[in-house]
């Protein structure tokens, strides 16, 4: 049976999640140094290893010989931990099982030693989603959990867990993980799948997972389905439903140098084609960014062909500081409107139209 590129490739050792040093090396430290806690709280962003560190964690803390604080994987604990339907290594989705009876069966059944390892694991994803009472019942097996329990909460909205939760578990903050870090490990997975990929198409896959690497490895999947397993540029520019560079050129200069008619006869073919509009505005909050970026700091800290590149540079000596933050802040502002626009082609257009100068207005 097929597998995702997300779910065939989940890290089965520490040293496979990219991206959280910070955490792993922590957590890797605790295993060498035999210094288990009993709850543990993994928050941040989806798609940035959360689900993945719980179950390493998991396996290498009942591990009998982990090696550099991972699990072996040739350990029979091991073995049998790596099970889906391990009866040591419990996932619950607080998503759909929110309510307090849940968590009082839970509390049942903690008392119940582990069958094969040392600990037996608890992980609770989507934990924010627990009602009032269900959090209350969670918190007294949190106070006095047995020797052989561990807790692993994970959430995406740490704000919304009770601060008398927060208190009893040790937080480890999962961040987002940079487009190059991602790349790399793009160009890694393409390479052990035999999937040929253009750097330029990989970049572009990066970018498009915004820090989340389950994100990009959908859109990687996607892409190489597309393509054949033989990915070009214009591939992931198709599957992405964004426009290429050189599109947001034409449309954004035309904005500045207020060629309104160029400017509605470039969107419009745009929209017809049937482009994400939401990501249109996002690329060109971002162009007039990168231009201000230019006109102030120089070309080292954008990223453009040559060709789109030196015109970028041109258009950013033409136009004054000014009109530039303009632009990119009115097109920020629109950004999450887009979200829920009825009509996301007409608050692109009128947000164009209110950049013009008054003389233009006039004629």
């Amino acid at each position: 049976m097929y597998l995702a590129l997300y779910r065939k490739y989940r890290p089965n050792s520490f040293d496979r999640i990219v991206g959280q040093e910070h955490v792993t090396r922590t957590l890797q430290n605790q295993i060498k140094n035999d210094q288990i806690g009993h709850a543990y709280l993994f928050c941040g962003s989806r798609g940035t290893g959360k689900t993945s560190a719980a179950k390493v964690f998991a396996r290498a803390i009942n591990c009998v010989s982990p090696k550099d604080g991972s699990p072996c994987g040739e350990c029979e604990v091991c073995k049998t931990l790596k099970e889906n339907n391990s009866i040591d290594i419990i996932e619950i989705d607080a998503a759909s099982n929110n309510g307090v009876e849940e968590i009082r069966d839970l509390r049942d059944k903690v008392k119940y030693p582990p069958t094969v390892g040392k600990y037996k694991v608890y992980i609770i994803d989507e934990v924010h989603m627990l009602t009032p009472n269900a959090f209350n019942a969670l918190l007294k097996t949190l106070e006095e959990p047995p020797a052989h329990a561990v807790f692993i909460l994970a959430t995406t909205e740490v704000h919304k867990l009770p601060a008398t939760i927060l208190s009893r578990v040790l937080r480890f903050d999962f961040k987002l993980i940079s487009t190059e870090t991602i790349a790399e490990l793009i160009t890694r997975i393409f390479a052990e799948s035999k999937i040929k990929a253009e750097p330029t198409a990989v970049n572009l896959i990066a970018k498009a997972g915004q820090g989340s690497v389950r994100d990009a490895l959908s859109i990687a999947d996607m892409c190489a389905s597309f393509s054949n397993n033989d990915i070009k540029y214009e591939d992931a520019v198709e599957v992405l439903g964004i426009s290429d560079g050189e599109t947001i050129y034409n449309l954004g200069s035309a904005i500045l140098e207020q060629r309104i008619n160029d400017f509605f006869k470039e969107f419009t073919e745009l929209a017809g084609a049937g482009k994400n509009l939401t990501v249109t505005a996002n690329d060109l909050t971002k162009f007039f960014r990168d231009l201000l970026v230019i006109k102030t700091c120089g070309t080292g800290f954008v990223e453009y062909n040559t060709e789109i590149l030196e015109k970028m540079q041109a258009l950013s000596q033409s136009v004054s500081q000014s009109k530039l933050n303009d632009a990119m802040q009115a097109f920020s502002r629109i950004e999450s409107e887009m979200k829920y626009s009825l009509n996301p082609q007409l608050l692109i257009e009128t947000t164009a139209l209110g950049l013009l100068d008054d003389e233009v207005k006039k004629n």
